[in-house]
């Protein structure tokens, strides 16, 4: 897997001599379920009055995070002249009394759906080992930088992993476990994880690698935010989470072994669970029952105490009482003692005793409620609210008193969305809302201290391997090195093993493509060397010590030189009357969504129409790191005169297309941020010739070029389209894009050619 270090070596020391790193390190606090436990803090809030101390300007996007007297917010900016090119996502470092900035840095999306300004709603985390700060932008660029803002690495989920996109945006935020980081989201890879699942993924927090991935469900109706909560499970660390699949699952935190799931709806659970004693799980959703015709429900389940042999399935008989009179869609409910408090769809703030389950009171303090989640400290529950107000009650069993009600405006008198919760830090609340960051409370410093104590070692006898990466990426006349640790029983890490190692290329028996890498592996070391001739391939490898043994898989994906015309491919499936075969296994996503097929006395490939879920497709077979090159082919859209599908190519994360329905030549990268045409007559079932270029200048401005020209024509001299970029995408990889509405008609490829320019 191709990931980004920076300068890591002197980094990582650096960041390893942060000490006493305390604070709020992620959106819901030091006690996982939205609880402080600070005392004196303030019960009454007016924008702008004196109990303000603070104010930052930023449209935020998530929940601020605080370590050490620095905070972390995550939000978006305008950065020029109020052009949608000038929009860029931000993560903000602030003095947390203050409110100055320390540093800031500018992330500008690419190549998704996401529409700015409806649902961001990711937030940082920080080691609290390092001081280290982890982010997930909505298009699942995943970033790590030192407290200084220092980068550390970067990874892009698109163009690695094929991480799916969401207009929401619904990206949720890491989560921080001993050496790991964790991030959650849907993706349609390769090989056993082409299908499109709802997936965790793990990296070394301070390289970057990949150390394992987990698909603990099955397939996705929705995405979903939920942020893992850690826990214990007869010796193993576990943490839960909500899934795109409707699922509330249990997954080792250490080696990413999927330990249980429960059906708790039939779509996305975006909530956090929460964790009521040993052996109680609390879970709350807002989508369709699966058993009932109702949306939303709250559920307290009686969770395994023993570690199963394999992943178990549990069904209603865990279920110690449910709540079907709360509907809660992404708003995440909070523990205290023997209380839950949530909110609802309309405005609502409800009491519910842990329990029974029964509800205790519900108080109407809004109009409605959008992702914004409720925090308690010091007796009091502190609750944005989605159309712009901020409340502050003080609980009981029988009502909330509510001590303040603020309304939020923006400079026109209009309300001000509020889609994040707050934090607590010493003795000061922290407020991201859509017109800026407010921080209220006392001017103290002072504030509690906050141990972290890793868990002992069981036993430093090892009993299992484990490979990092766990998946890797390498083009053309690079190599790839492995780390293999020695894990104990309980997946902590003992030692990495360097003697003694034996390695091979394996094929799984259950791989329905026997395929390997084309790369040279030295069985002792482990390195794998792909020669500057070698072929995009992908497979898996096995290493082997004192009777253990344990696999990584990786591609060869494509450099300069590539070239693609689907002759090889024998068609040896039937499939609704055609002989076809699957795409290159090391094309990313593309084995569920393209067919090779003959069409026009060529073999080619097409995109499939057998599932509306992919009417879009994007696939991805070459390096992000990639830069400066020209990517052509020859496509064609099926159709007539009232439909017509669109086809392209992804250069450098800007998107190429002939859009089929509008007769233009489009080039995008985000709609909501770049989108440019002119147009072109596209005539159905007729084959065209696409080139692409993008130029990145020194001052980081560019511009994208685009040819199209029938078929067997003579290419023009000039590009067709020319469009200047701002913020031009220093590099990104090479794709092909498809979509087909209502998957109605085909898009076709064929002779793709991946090249320098001269």
């Amino acid at each position: 897997m191709t990931f980004r270090p920076f300068a890591f070596s002197f980094l990582a020391a650096a960041s390893l001599a942060t000490a006493d790193v305390t604070g709020w390190l992620n959106w819901r606090g030091p006690n996982q379920n939205g609880t402080s436990d600070e005392t004196a803090l303030p019960d009454s809030w007016k924008p702008g009055s004196s109990s303000q101390l603070w104010k930052y300007d930023l449209n935020g996007a998530g929940a601020p995070v605080i370590a050490s007297g620095r905070l972390y917010v995550f939000g978006y900016g305008q950065y020029g002249d109020d052009t949608m090119q000038d929009v860029q996502e931000t993560l903000l470092c602030l003095d947390a009394n203050t409110g100055e900035k320390i540093w800031e840095k500018r992330f500008s999306d690419y190549i998704s759906d996401v529409v700015y300004n409806r649902y961001g709603i990711g937030s940082p985390v920080i080691d609290p080992k390092t001081g280290n700060v982890y982010l997930q932008t909505s298009n699942g660029r995943c970033v790590a930088f030192t407290p200084d803002g220092e980068p550390l690495w970067e990874v892009s989920l698109i163009e690695n992993l094929a991480r799916l996109t969401f207009p929401n945006g619904r990206t949720g935020s890491p989560a921080v476990f001993e050496d790991l980081v964790i991030f959650h989201c849907v993706t349609a890879n390769w090989g056993t994880t082409g299908p499109a699942r709802d997936r965790f993924y793990a990296f070394d927090k301070l390289s970057g690698k990949l150390v394992w991935y987990s698909t603990p469900g099955i397939q996705p109706v929705d995405s979903s935010f939920s942020m893992p909560v850690f826990g214990h499970l007869d010796g193993q660390a576990v943490f839960y989470a909500g899934t795109g699949c409707g699922n509330v699952v249990c997954i080792n935190a250490r080696t990413g072994e999927p330990v249980w799931r429960f059906q708790l709806s039939q779509g996305g659970v975006n909530s956090q669970v929460l964790l009521y004693g040993k052996d109680k799980l609390i879970a709350l959703h807002g989508k369709e029952n699966i058993d009932a015709t109702s949306k939303g429900r709250l559920v307290c389940l009686k969770i395994p105490t023993t570690y199963p042999k394999e992943q178990l399935v549990l069904g209603k008989e865990v279920e110690l009482w449910r709540n079907d009179e709360h509907i809660g869609f992404t708003s995440s409910p909070i523990l205290v003692k023997d209380r839950v408090y949530t909110t609802n769809f309309t405005g609502e703030l409800i009491a519910v005793d842990a329990d029974s389950g029964k509800t205790l009171w519900q108080d109407k303090q809004a109009p409605d409620q959008i992702h914004a989640s409720p925090l308690y400290g010091d007796g009091k529950i502190y609750a944005p609210w989605f159309e712009g107000s901020f409340s502050i009650a003080k609980p009981s069993d029988e009502k909330a008193e509510v001590l303040s009600h603020a309304e939020i405006k923006a400079a026109d008198g209009s309300g001000v969305k509020c889609l994040a919760a707050p934090a607590i830090w010493a003795g000061k609340v922290y407020l991201s809302t859509r017109d800026g960051l407010f921080c209220f409370g006392k001017k103290s410093n002072d504030f509690p201290k906050t141990d972290f104590l890793a868990d002992p070692v069981t036993s430093k006898e090892v009993t299992q391997l484990q490979i990092i990466p766990a998946e890797f990426a390498i083009a053309p006349g690079e190599s790839q090195d492995f780390e293999v640790w020695g894990l104990n029983t309980s997946g902590q890490r003992i030692k990495i093993i360097t003697e003694g190692l034996s390695w091979q290329k394996f094929v799984p028996p259950s791989a329905k493509v026997k395929a390997e890498v084309d790369a040279t592996l030295d069985p002792k070391t482990g390195t794998l060397v792909a020669g500057p001739d070698a072929k995009i391939s992908a497979g898996a490898l096995k290493v082997t010590a004192n009777g253990l043994s344990t696999t990584t898989r990786g591609r060869i994906h494509a450099g300069p030189g590539y070239t693609e015309d689907f002759e090889s491919v024998p068609l040896v499936m039937d499939y609704e009357g055609e002989k076809v075969n699957f795409p290159p296994l090391a094309w990313l996503g593309a084995r569920v969504k393209w067919h090779v097929l003959e069409k026009d006395g060529s073999k080619v490939i097409a995109n499939r129409l057998d599932n509306v879920l992919f009417q879009r497709t994007m696939n991805f077979f070459g390096d992000p790191a990639m830069k400066d090159y020209l990517l052509e082919a020859d496509v064609m859209t099926d159709g007539n005169r009232r439909i017509k599908s669109t086809v392209g190519l992804v250069n450098q994360r800007y998107l190429i297309t002939l859009v089929g329905n509008q007769n233009i030549l489009e080039v995008s990268s985000n709609h909501d941020r770049l989108k440019e045409s002119i147009p072109f007559p596209i005539q159905a079932n007729t084959w065209y010739s696409l080139k692409t270029h993008v130029k990145a200048n020194a001052d980081g401005t560019g511009e994208v070029r685009a040819k199209a020209w029938p078929k067997g024509e003579a290419e023009p001299d000039d590009w067709t389209m020319t469009v200047p970029v701002k913020y031009v995408h220093p590099m990104g990889s090479a794709g092909v894009f498809a979509f087909s509405p209502q998957a109605q008609k085909r898009v076709y490829i064929d002779n793709i050619k991946l090249s320098k320019p001269e």
